[in-house]
């Protein structure tokens, strides 16, 4: 009799342990605000106009939230890679966070302002204000 017990007491403590497991798996997605503190770090290019980079090609972005300036290592319009350097700004434009940005040496002004629609802990996704079409997804490097 005490067998049965103790196992039915260890099966019960499994069971309860498990339905609390499988709470976890049905989280929500946490939103972040888009800040420059939130969005520090080192960036890559998962998907650019809903597609994968080709194969080989890579676009990498640190952004440092201390002075706003980021550095970008790509290699899609150049072989060897090439570092972009400039600073970034993240502006709120009907509700919606907007970051853009400006090239060192005066070369000028990034090619769109971006909503950023969506930000996480490991993932960004970047919209282009005056093309729907240019969607971007970033993923946190680690």
């Amino acid at each position: 009799m005490k067998r049965f017990l103790f196992a039915s007491l260890m099966a019960i403590a499994c069971l309860a342990f498990a339905a609390c497991d499988n709470e976890n798996d049905g989280e929500k997605e946490v939103l972040l605000d888009v800040t420059a503190y939130n969005i520090a770090g080192e960036w890559e290019l998962f998907t650019w106009m809903g597609a994968p980079l080709a194969e080989g090609n890579y676009v990498r972005i640190d952004f440092d939230h201390t002075d706003r300036t980021y550095t970008m290592w790509q290699n899609i319009d150049s072989s060897p890679e090439r570092e972009i350097t400039g600073r970034f700004f993240i502006d709120t434009t009907d509700g919606r966070a907007v970051i853009r940005g400006n090239y060192d040496h005066g070369a000028g002004e990034w090619n769109h302002r971006y909503i950023v629609t969506r930000l996480t802990e490991t993932e960004m996704e970047w919209e282009a204000m005056d093309d729907p079409d240019d969607i971007t997804i970033y993923k946190k490097a680690i």
